[in-house]
């Protein structure tokens, strides 16, 4: 087991050959990652046969992911974040493969990392293990733990504005069925040619009918002429309940951009799949010799 500083704050360095790449159904299983290890040796098999070598390559792991190098000149050729690794196995026989699944972020594949190294693949899945939890354990202190919270909160303002929207509809359509009403109720009036005194309409149960108030009312003044009234800011915006409309992205003390929050339900979702480590046996048959 590594020290936490040296996964948080640097990394620990391992030398391994890498025998590749390839995909998998799942994110998860023994079963997958044999089919993985056996595929990629065969191949390795037939490359050698043809005169190729194994490529080696440098692991840095630490809480930001699993880097795979050029040992010479520290080109980077993956980088597997932590989160988006859902399995990881060593070989308890021989001491020298493992190999993990990580899902690809674009395309959402399951792509099995095959390793060959010196007799540590154990000391590399603990390794792996370990920065795991540290990683996850950071996610969560700096606010990853809201992250479902925010979820909720979101399903919640969304409610509210169907809500908001079928209740403007109900009182559209109550204003019409008024209207109707009061129209029936002059018409025969109008008819006749007589000029009638206006007076305040009532509905069906002979109360004024209720109407909803514009962004801009009418107040009368003391001498009866009618001038157009503003609103408050306060009186504004509101819900349904009469309270200002709730915002997600602006509540507690972060502040998340869509794309850093989307960012953030990923790792979440990553982390809460958790990393599944295990020993297993890789070497079965006589393809399965050294590389």
């Amino acid at each position: 087991m590594h020290t936490p500083e040296a996964l948080v704050r640097s990394h620990v360095v391992y030398n391994a050959k890498f025998l590749g790449i390839t995909e998998v159904e799942q994110p998860k299983g023994t079963d997958m990652v044999c089919v993985a290890v056996r595929k990629l040796k065969f191949q390795r098999h037939i490359k050698k046969s043809e005169g190729q070598k194994t490529p080696k390559v440098e692991l840095q792991i630490s809480i930001y992911g699993v880097k795979i190098l050029d040992p010479k000149t520290k080109e980077m050729q993956h980088n597997c974040q932590l989160h988006r690794m859902s399995f990881c196995a060593d070989d308890k026989t021989d001491k020298r493969i493992f190999t993990f699944i990580c899902t690809e972020p674009e395309t959402k594949k399951h792509l099995c990392y095959v390793f060959d190294s010196e007799k540590c693949a154990e000391e590399i899945t603990l390794a792996i293990g370990q920065a795991f939890d540290l990683a996850y354990k950071k996610f969560l202190e700096s606010g990853g733990k809201d992250v479902e919270t925010r979820k909720q909160i979101g399903n919640l303002q969304k409610r509210i504005q169907d809500l908001e929207m079928e209740n403007s509809k109900l009182k559209k359509k109550l204003k019409e069925l008024e209207d109707q009403l009061m129209d029936s109720r002059c018409s025969p009036e109008r008819s006749a040619g007589s000029i009638q005194a206006r007076v305040t309409s009532t509905d069906i149960f002979d109360m004024v009918p209720f109407t909803p108030e514009s962004p801009i009312t009418r107040r009368l003044n003391c001498n009866g002429i009618s001038s157009l009234y503003l609103p408050s800011k306060k009186d504004r915006g509101g819900d349904l309940f009469g309270a200002e409309p709730f915002d997600p992205f602006i509540c507690g003390p972060a502040v998340f951009t869509p794309d850093i929050q989307s960012k953030l339900d990923e790792m979440q979702e990553g982390f809460q799949m958790g990393l599944t480590l295990e020993g297993t046996v890789f070497s079965l048959d006589q393809v399965d010799s050294r590389c």
